[in-house]
């Protein structure tokens, strides 16, 4: 009687992520040295932007129930025999370690509320070890699902010391990257510099055209036919930073200014949350002003 394999672990995989010049030969580089080492390929992605002298990513996921190397040498193995040749910028993520992800919120609840709803769910593969608002109104929906709250108010006045607080609360928390869920305060380029990891916004896609406090009646007033959303990483450049995701959704002229808002933010909390599974799942690799989202 033949006796079924074991099944293997989902979880037990790995995500290998490169950015190199372009050149023959590195898919079968990668692939022959995962299999040397007993990887079970899951999954292969790659693109480049010119075959002839571009730019080559790749993303491969694979198993670890027959790796012969424990991860350290694993990944110095690979650092020596593939990426060095090949003049690779690489890492590997492991599904068995949740991104610790940091959550910035204001007042609006629907982004933030969504993020937390999909992580209990186990949509999202991260842990959230804290939440900064300027603002305490989210307060009780953070407790709830168990998250510390912490509230930093920001004024024009205190504005360095506020980040730099907050810059310290994300270092202690162990965040290795930040969400903005709708947080109404614009980051300095201090701040970026001194967290040092990604952090990924959203907001409505009216902008430039529709800024200000009240952007869906401005857009109800021009008469809009389509809504939407993008979700990007944040530079020090406003609103500008590489776009991750973006989507639309048709309006007609029966909407309401309230009905553009209800409809906008459903399509905000979509766009972001897309966003981030993709940032976790490492599934962006940042080009430039642009990215190469697998």
């Amino acid at each position: 009687m033949t006796v079924p394999a074991p099944a293997l672990d989902p979880h037990n995989t790995a995500v290998l992520t490169i950015t190199c010049p372009d050149r023959g030969g590195i898919v079968a580089a990668v692939s022959q040295f995962l299999h040397n080492h007993g990887a079970n390929i899951l999954h292969s992605d790659q693109h480049s932007t010119d075959p002839q002298g571009g730019t080559f990513f790749m993303r491969m996921e694979f198993h670890l129930s027959g790796l012969d190397l424990a991860r350290e040498p694993f990944e110095r193995a690979f650092a020596t025999v593939v990426a060095a040749p090949f003049g690779m910028t690489w890492r590997v993520t492991y599904t068995t370690e949740p991104r610790r992800m940091a959550v910035l919120v204001s007042k609006y609840d629907h982004c933030f509320l969504d993020l937390l709803w999909r992580k209990r769910r186990g949509e999202l593969n991260v842990e959230i070890p804290l939440v900064i608002s300027n603002h305490e109104d989210l307060r009780r929906d953070a407790e709830m699902f168990g998250i510390p709250f912490h509230v930093v108010p920001v004024t024009k006045d205190n504005k360095a010391e506020a980040e730099a607080q907050q810059v310290r609360l994300l270092q202690e928390a162990g965040a290795e990257f930040a969400v903005l869920a709708r947080y109404m305060q614009i980051l300095s380029g201090d701040f970026l510099n001194a967290f040092g990891k990604p952090v990924i916004n959203i907001h409505h896609s009216f902008l430039p055209a529709f800024v200000g406090a009240n952007p869906y009646r401005a857009a109800f007033q021009r008469g809009v036919k389509l809504i939407g959303a993008t979700s990007h990483y944040v530079t020090e450049e406003l609103d500008a930073g590489p776009i991750i995701a973006q989507d639309v959704v048709p309006v007609t002229h029966r909407e309401t200014p309230e009905t553009l808002m209800r409809l906008g933010r459903d399509v905000e909390r979509q766009v972001l949350a897309r966003a981030v599974k993709a940032h976790v799942e490492d599934r962006v690799l940042v080009h430039g002003n642009k990215t190469v989202v697998f």
